[in-house]
Formats: C-alpha cells, sequence, structure tokens
C-alpha cells in the first residue's frame, strides 16, 4: 500500500515538532478525515539577501501518510527561497515520497497547503506584496477550509437534532 520512502518518513520523521523560534506558522486541516498540519517556518536572509526558509517543522495529528507528507514537505522547502518554496505542489510532495495511493493524495495537498499558509502569513505580517498565484492559494485554502467548517457544522447539528429526538422519544421516569 505505501512505498518504503514513506513508511521510513512515517516512522523516523524528519524535522518534527514545533520551531522555538519561529516567523509564521500554518495551519491546515480535514475535519472530514482528521488530518490535522502546524508546519512552522524560520525566516533568514542568505548571503545574496535573500529570504530563506532557514528552518522548518511540523506538528501533525493523522495518518501514516499525514505524517509522511509533513515530514517530507519539511524537507523539500528547508534551504529554499520563499519564492521556490511556494512552488511546492502536493504532487511534489508525493513524488518525493514515490508516489501515494490515491485515497491518500489529499495528505500531500495538506501539507503543500501548510507551507503556502505559512509562507502567506509571514508575508502578510512583514508587509510583503503576496504573489499572485500564493494569493489566489490561499483563497482556495480559505474556501475549502470554510466549507468543511460548514458541512462539520450541518454535521454536529444533525447529531445534535438526532440526540434530542432520541432522548424526547424515552419515557421519562416519574
Amino acid at each position: 500500500m505505501y512505498t518504503e520512502k514513506v513508511v521510513e518518513h512515517f516512522r523516523h520523521p524528519h524535522n518534527m515538532g514545533k520551531l522555538k523560534e519561529y516567523s509564521a506558522v500554518g495551519k491546515v486541516g480535514n475535519i472530514l478525515c482528521g488530518d490535522v498540519m502546524w508546519l512552522y517556518i524560520r525566516v533568514a536572509k542568505d548571503e545574496q539577501g535573500r529570504d530563506v526558509l532557514a528552518d522548518v517543522s511540523w506538528e501533525t495529528f493523522g495518518c501514516t501518510a499525514a505524517i509522511a507528507t509533513s515530514s517530507m514537505v519539511s524537507d523539500l522547502a528547508k534551504g529554499r527561497t520563499l519564492e521556490e518554496a511556494i512552488t511546492i505542489s502536493n504532487r511534489d510532495v508525493a513524488n518525493e515520497l514515490g508516489g501515494l495511493p490515491p485515497i491518500k493524495m489529499h495528505c500531500s495537498g495538506l501539507a503543500a497547503d501548510a507551507l503556502n499558509e505559512a509562507i502567506y502569513e509571514y508575508m502578510t505580517k512583514e508587509g510583503r506584496e503576496i504573489p499572485a498565484a500564493l494569493q489566489e492559494r490561499h483563497e482556495h485554502i480559505q474556501k475549502d477550509m470554510a466549507t468543511l467548517e460548514e458541512r462539520y457544522k450541518v454535521f454536529l447539528d444533525r447529531g445534535a437534532a438526532k440526540d434530542d429526538a432520541s432522548a424526547a422519544a424515552e419515557p421519562s421516569c416519574s
């Protein structure tokens, strides 16, 4: 089911944990599958004065693929300029892991989204101009998150209504 590289990144994840000092964090999740990712970046200047991801780490609650893709995206992003890191896609993450089962491809998307959200947060905090592709990606991520949150709310409301109906149908003890 999983490649050896996926299993290796799951068993021995790279860059796991919260950075003590970070410039920004990208928070994404899929409440339908339960995966939640926080990706931390520390931005510094390189020799040419460019902003680079000097350090990248993550905290993920999720399945094998979620852990492995978090590990891989951190490896792919570390040391890259912001412009280079923005181009890292879910396919890049999955390909570097030797592929993912189709049902687990959303995990590579979450990992790439977390990276994009961290960079977006950093650029926003710094008052930087947001590249069009990053702005578009951020808006798409926010729209997806809002849709998922609404679906989750409907799910919870249905459960509450079902519980209320069950409680009303139970005979009361007098």
